[in-house]
């Protein structure tokens, strides 16, 4: 039987806040920009019990939690943790998945010989962390990654769960919401139709169920029934790099918007050019007053680092935007369809692109040379400042 291990950190950045501030410690800590137009990234276990959670507006936080300390993320201190986390990880396995900087699955199935079963490598894996790092971690173990990510989550914190060979029965009375991809808008219309639980999901008639679900039905069917047969994929590549910020008041003029676009681009560039990487498309998405989300996407025709390019095809789907008259809250740039940053010579190359390539490379060794300070475009100067959120 398969032995895969969902880690999970418990309140990751809010445990590092207060692992590294004692004054912290017993307090509900929200991290997140101060404004309050901005989002929570994480929220401490004290704030969670007001019905706190991340990605929740930070106003609406406060509200729910006029007592919360709120702190600015220390993104450094985060990454050397987690560094720490995954070298933890590789310990006892090479197949690790990185979710994020906080979570991994890892196939431990050829471990066992070595250093237990399931259970026993994810009680020591938790104990390592929490003797390198001083932070804890919840544990799912189970014969999938489906079961073994929703098993982390059941007894959190410091948590371990572990599920038998019988997935199905494990999952059988877990609520629909416990599926991945059945949010807030889906659940009460399967409720509705009578599917209450993942045990319900598993016994639908698959023509109904796709009536609801469309083509994802089949998957959904299965994966409720403990049928998942995906594999571990190690040291996954990024998808994407992005970044974008939600801005204290407003954006109402396209001018205003494209500005935070090209703050956005040189973001992503520079860190583009650091890993070495270059973009086959590029997202930008906005958010509006109402909390509307759209996103525009293009395919460029020759892969691409620098900002002017990345800005430049910006610009382009910005077009496709409705902004006339529009309240925009938040902005965003990523690079998608990443590849190595290297361009393959071309019979004609182009040295206006080399130059652009070249000239992000000088700003980022620059940066360097001065001790990690922002060299930025002149047009930004007195803008509404850098990008915060990345992925």
């Amino acid at each position: 039987m398969r032995q895969i291990l969902h880690i999970d950190m418990d309140a990751f950045f809010a445990s590092v806040e207060q692992r590294d501030d004692p004054s912290l410690r017993g307090k509900p800590v929200l991290v997140g920009g101060p404004s309050r137009r901005g989002v929570v990234a994480a929220a401490s276990y004290e704030a969670r019990k007001f019905g706190v959670h991340s990605a929740m507006p930070m106003a609406e936080a406060l509200r729910r939690c006029p007592r919360a300390v709120v702190v600015t993320p220390t993104r450094g201190r985060y990454e050397e943790a987690s560094a720490q986390v995954f070298d933890v990880f590789h310990r006892y396995t090479p197949l690790v998945e990185g979710l994020s900087i906080d979570e991994a699955f890892l196939d431990v199935t050829g471990s066992q010989s070595l250093f237990g079963d399931g259970v026993t490598i994810a009680r020591a894996i938790k104990k390592d962390i929490l003797d390198a790092t001083g932070l804890t971690a919840s544990a799912g173990v189970a014969p999938c990654k489906f079961a073994a990510k929703i098993a982390s989550d059941m007894q959190k914190p410091d948590g371990l769960t572990v599920v038998g060979e019988d997935v199905a029965a494990f999952l059988a009375p877990l609520p629909v919401e416990k599926m991945w991809g059945i949010g807030p808008k889906t659940a009460p219309t399967l409720r509705r139709l009578g599917y209450a639980t993942l045990g319900d999901l598993a016994k639908a008639d698959p023509t109904a169920l796709e009536k609801v679900l469309g083509s994802w039905a089949n998957d959904v069917r299965e994966l409720a029934r403990g049928n998942d047969a995906r594999t571990v994929e190690p040291d996954r590549d990024a998808k994407s790099i992005s970044a974008e910020q939600t801005y204290e008041h407003d954006l109402t003029t396209k001018d205003e918007i494209a500005r935070t676009l090209l703050a956005h681009a040189a973001r992503v560039a520079e860190r583009l050019t650091a890993s070495g990487l270059s973009a086959g498309a590029v997202m930008v998405k906005l958010k509006y007053a109402d909390f509307t989300l759209l996103s525009r996407r293009k395919a460029l025709e020759e892969p691409a680092s620098d900002t002017t390019t990345l800005h430049g095809v910006a610009l382009e789907l910005l077009d496709r935007f409705p902004v006339e008259g529009a309240r925009v809250r938040l902005t965003g740039v990523a690079a998608q369809d990443l590849g190595p940053g290297a361009v393959q010579p071309t019979l004609f190359p182009d040295r206006a692109a080399a130059r652009r390539r070249g000239l992000e490379s000088v700003l980022l060794d620059a940066k360097d040379r001065f001790g990690g300070r922002p060299i930025t475009f002149a047009t930004l100067l007195g803008g509404r400042g850098e990008p915060e959120d990345e992925d």
